[in-house]
């Protein structure tokens, strides 16, 4: 079992930064992919980024390249998503996920997921 618990969100202006950092329990963490999802009232849960257990490779959404960035810093079981330029539509629940058998970046590949934090990006 592995425990995810996220942090960093809050409210921001467009054009603001935030950093959201998704603490993991296990300590073979290294071993997981990590990524970030993200739910918008009314919409479906979809992938932000991700980040790749041994190659350290990762993957971004079209609608965030450029602007975010995923990070992990393996000796602190934790994963990091920086989140530049936020627009509006950016607004969402933010949840950090965990998977030991990954082959692509969608919800049911996840194994674990923390209880996600919110972001809100006004005009």
């Amino acid at each position: 079992q592995v425990q995810l618990v996220e942090s960093g969100g809050g409210l921001v202006q467009a054009g603001g930064s935030l950093r959201l950092s998704c603490a993991a329990s296990r300590r073979t963490f290294s071993s997981y992919s990590m990524g970030w999802f993200r739910q918008a009232p009314g919409k479906e849960r979809e992938f932000v980024a991700g980040i790749r257990e041994t190659t350290g490779s990762s993957a971004y959404a079209d609608s965030v390249k450029g602007r975010f960035t995923i990070s992990r810093d393996n000796a602190k079981n934790t994963v990091y998503l920086q989140m530049n330029s936020l627009k509006p539509e950016d607004t969402a629940v933010y949840y950090c996920a965990a998977a030991l058998f990954l082959t692509l970046w969608v919800p049911r590949q996840m194994d674990y997921w923390g209880q996600g934090t919110q972001v809100t990006v006004t005009v």
